[in-house]
């Protein structure tokens, strides 16, 4: 058993360092030094014996996060592991209950969290000149503004039905036969 929990563990290690990327090389360079390591646990999977299950797990849990495994390495600063990721967001949130005394999560930053997470973490790093804050993309801020306002709307008519939910159900109906009867 030892001999083969050992050879394991190795091959767990090798990916451990590639991942780690201590050469700090493109996320393409990783991506194909990874692709070597996956493909020899593929090769001494069976010598693996009852450990082979485990690489068979390990071998599919890398699969269903491939298409996002490497950007960390191609953007900077994006968060490499989870923690690293829950820490930004953390502190986001610790900055949105200093400023506001809420404890619970603030109804802007959930409704409007693509835009105000990225806002915090950038600000903390760097201090933006005007020219630097100016449209880039106009259309990808007209859909972002699309989305946000979608998102809010939503938010909206999850308050309106707390509220009264029997009025909003009436208003809804209304609507639909309305629908009915023009169609």
């Amino acid at each position: 058993m030892w001999p083969v929990l050992e050879k394991a563990y190795a091959l767990v290690h090798q990916a451990t360092h590639v991942l780690a990327n201590h050469e700090e090389g493109s996320g393409q360079a990783v991506r194909k030094r990874y692709q070597a390591v996956l493909q020899a646990m593929r090769e001494q999977q069976t010598s693996l014996g009852s450990l082979s299950d485990a690489i068979s797990t390990f071998l599919k849990v890398t699969r269903s996060y491939w298409p996002g495994l490497f950007q960390c390495y191609d953007v900077a600063d994006l968060p490499r592991t989870d923690n690293e990721l829950e820490q930004c967001i953390g502190s986001v949130r610790y900055g949105e209950r200093r400023a506001s005394g809420r404890r619970g999560a603030i109804a802007g930053l959930v409704v409007r969290g693509p835009v105000r997470v990225l806002t915090a973490l950038a600000l903390r790093r760097q201090c933006f000149l005007p020219r630097a804050l100016s449209l880039s993309d106009p259309e990808a801020w007209y859909t972002m503004r699309e989305h946000l306002t979608s998102r809010q709307e939503a938010r909206r008519k999850q308050l309106r039905f707390r509220k009264d939910p029997m009025a909003y159900l009436a208003a809804l109906e209304e609507i639909l036969s309305r629908k009915e009867q023009s169609g």
